[in-house]
């Protein structure tokens, strides 16, 4: 199941977005009239997302420019130009945009921490799992599950997803809200919208003041207040750090009391994340890493995506066999990914098997790194609190 061998080729590309549980647009039109798009507002299960609301085709991103708002504090052409296409494209009124526009602040400092490094960081799994496998994450992840414990269970009875994962992710994401950022979350979505530090990846930029009209549109349906609102560097808020995009098509309301806040309501924040997981792949009953022996060198099947691609016959034909004592076999009629967990600095590679669950975990954060440490953590508190691991 675990199978640390020396690298034999390149390693994948591992996509790490600063910001989690963030589904970057893919829309580009901008002219197509507004699509609502209604946050889940009870506890029901529901798998179905709204539909993703349309990418804002407007204004654009200068990574050496200068303050957001001109002298007098009227927005940049770029900045006024995004402002009529929120308006055009998502139904705000365009007086409600430039309000909130007209309030942001650049913030040097989510720059600084965006701007890619100027020398290739050698990737280590080994000191990345150390960051989250630990004592304080298991500790605190215990007593938020024994406090949580009866609505863990009714929400995991629901959505098909384990307690465990749940606590798991808010564990590795806020360490249980100790850490849920201080930036204000309107300024940092426009710094890196407008003032990406990378000019090579417009992609980016795109993503970001397209999460950007996620949140001033979320304000304008009184869901979030984006005047206030704070999260992380990226934009990312509450305890399961939701992007305002997913916290618009992907959260829910697990209190019941009419509105999601993934901030300061436990309740929606556990429902969110299983909601989030369920809608986005999670099959119920099926393990994280199937148990199963991979072939002596598994690197050539390994391609790096975010979705399963082999199937167990393929797998079967290259050497791998079902571990013994494994117990349900269900995933084998699943598709399935081979993992590479790198450590460059010691030339090595650990491989598992990833069933559609841990792919899953991989649409919460783009990281192979983050998925598996997630279900790491998850595997240790289910140990520690007397549950069964799948």
């Amino acid at each position: 199941m675990f199978t640390p061998v020396r690298i034999a080729q390149a390693a994948s590309v591992f996509l790490v977005l600063a910001g989690c549980a963030s589904q970057p647009h893919t829309t580009l039109s901008d002219t197509a009239p507004a699509q609502p798009a209604q946050p889940q507002t009870s506890g029901a299960l529901s798998l179905t997302a709204p539909p993703e609301p349309p990418s804002v085709q407007a204004g654009q991103s200068f990574a050496n420019g200068g303050p957001l708002l001109q002298p007098g504090g009227t927005l940049s052409p770029e900045l006024e130009a995004f402002a009529r296409g929120v308006a055009r494209t998502r139904g705000v009124p365009l007086a409600h945009v430039e309000k909130l526009l007209q309030s942001v602040s650049y913030n040097a400092t989510a720059v600084r921490l965006m701007k890619p490094s100027k020398r290739r960081i050698r990737r280590s799994w080994t000191v990345y799992r150390k960051r989250f496998i630990e004592p304080v994450r298991i500790e605190a992840g215990q007593r938020f599950w024994s406090e949580n414990k009866a609505f863990l269970d009714a929400t995991s009875q629901q959505y098909g997803v384990p307690p465990s994962i749940i606590v798991a992710i808010i564990g590795v994401e806020t360490i249980y809200g100790r850490i849920t950022g201080n930036f204000r979350v309107l300024d940092a979505l426009a710094t890196l919208g407008f003032r990406y530090p990378d000019a090579s990846r417009p992609e980016r930029s795109q993503m970001f003041r397209d999460q950007l009209a996620d949140l001033i549109q979320l304000d304008y349906e009184g869901k979030v207040d984006a005047m206030q609102a704070t999260g992380s560097y990226a934009g990312a808020m509450g305890l399961p750090q939701f992007m305002p995009g997913s916290l618009m098509r992907f959260a829910a309301d697990g209190d019941g009391d009419g509105h999601i806040d993934v901030l300061n309501s436990t309740r929606d924040a556990i429902a969110s994340v299983a909601r989030f997981l369920r809608v986005h792949g999670w099959v119920p009953g099926l393990p994280v890493f199937a148990p199963a022996t991979l072939p002596r060198d598994p690197a050539g099947l390994v391609d790096g995506g975010l979705q399963p691609t082999l199937s167990w016959a393929t797998l079967q034909s290259h050497g791998a066999v079902i571990s013994p004592h494994a117990g349900n076999t269900a995933w084998t009629a699943y598709k399935l990914g081979v993992v590479d967990l790198v450590d460059e600095s010691r030339n090595q590679a650990e491989y598992r098997l990833g069933t559609p669950n841990f792919f899953a975990i991989t649409q919460y954060n783009h990281s192979y790194f983050y998925a598996t440490s997630v279900a790491d953590l998850a595997r240790i508190l289910a140990d520690n609190m007397g549950y069964g691991w799948p």
